[in-house]
């Protein structure tokens, strides 16, 4: 990742993180090289100071400390509840050791401000992160773009095939890749996500006419039953009455047509079932895009993103 900046979670079980804080020395190492590192906060004691055990050395990040905005009343607490039992990144602000046992102070809204200043306000719309999934509304998911700093991927920017809410594509601590769809005067970034699953054209080419394949029912509309094949290909198939949305079906592609993007489907079978997603494919080669054209060259209609 651009500038060695991570979602919190991603740095935590490496081997460099732990080398980090694997004894007193480390973490004094850590702490005048101003080295952003990760462990998992414990508990939130009565005065919302977080605690984190540093392979035997305890670590507090005051109250003030636990995220960015704390300290100005910009953020509520809850941000800081909430990373109880979860991984939260920290640079040492000192070391205390004039107790039996060495205290370190730690900063996650310093860590905050480091990534902010040094990776966030550097990027551009166009550009490809790494993210993690925090948690999910129906408008869309929040994703942890770097130190816990957080922005929003809107539901219609999640895929081109339509879900009814963004848990149809994600779950909750997911690493998925996004990218910097807009940024706002305030420096607020919106993410999107569909840029990177591929054209009409790479998607269909996984498929053939005549083939037999699975698929999720994703809408039902008067006229017929959309299908999705992959989260960037849908199929139309003709409406059944014992057919709705969150099914799994297999279906038989009767046609595919690139000059209207339109794949033709024939529903074999619906049913209720519980299988894992598939892991997500990216059609990714570099860390940036300027523009994205969804549709065949051969098509009328044209689906593009320019960033």
């Amino acid at each position: 990742m651009r500038n060695g900046y991570f979602p919190e979670g991603r740095l935590i079980n490496t081997a460099e993180n732990t080398s980090h804080l694997s004894s007193l020395e480390r973490l004094k190492e850590s702490m005048s090289k101003n080295r952003i590192c990760e462990a998992r906060a414990d508990v939130c004691d009565f005065d919302h100071n977080l605690i984190v055990d540093l392979f035997g050395i305890k670590g507090i990040v005051p109250r003030e400390e636990g995220a960015e905005g704390i300290k100005e009343g910009t953020v509520r607490d809850i941000a800081i509840i909430s990373r109880v039992n979860k991984p939260i990144c920290f640079v040492i602000d000192s070391i205390d050791l004039s107790g039996d046992e060495p205290v370190a102070y730690l900063s996650r809204a310093k860590a905050q401000k480091k990534c902010q200043s040094e990776f966030i306000s550097q990027l551009t719309a166009g550009d490809i992160i790494p993210a993690r999934v925090t948690h999910l509304e129906s408008f869309g998911a929040f994703c942890d773009i770097g130190c816990g700093i957080i922005a929003l991927m809107p539901i219609d920017a999640i895929s081109v095939s339509r879900i009814s809410h963004p848990k149809d594509r994600f779950s909750t601590g997911d690493d998925i890749f996004a990218v910097v769809k807009s940024i706002d005067e305030q420096g607020r970034i919106s993410l999107s996500h569909r840029e990177l699953l591929g054209t009409w054209q790479q998607n269909a080419q996984r498929f053939e006419q005549g083939q037999t394949v699975s698929g999720i029912v994703r809408t039902v509309e008067d006229y017929g039953v959309f299908i999705e094949l992959a989260p960037n290909l849908a199929g139309l198939a003709e409406k059944r009455e014992d057919v709705y949305p969150g099914q799994h079906a297999s279906v038989y592609i009767k046609s595919m047509i690139p000059e209207k993007m339109k794949v033709k489907l024939i529903i074999i079978d619906s049913f209720d079932a519980d299988y894992q997603p598939p892991s997500i494919e990216y059609y990714i080669d570099s860390d940036h895009i300027s523009t994205w054209n969804y549709s065949p060259d051969s098509c009328l209609k044209q689906i593009s993103t320019s960033f």
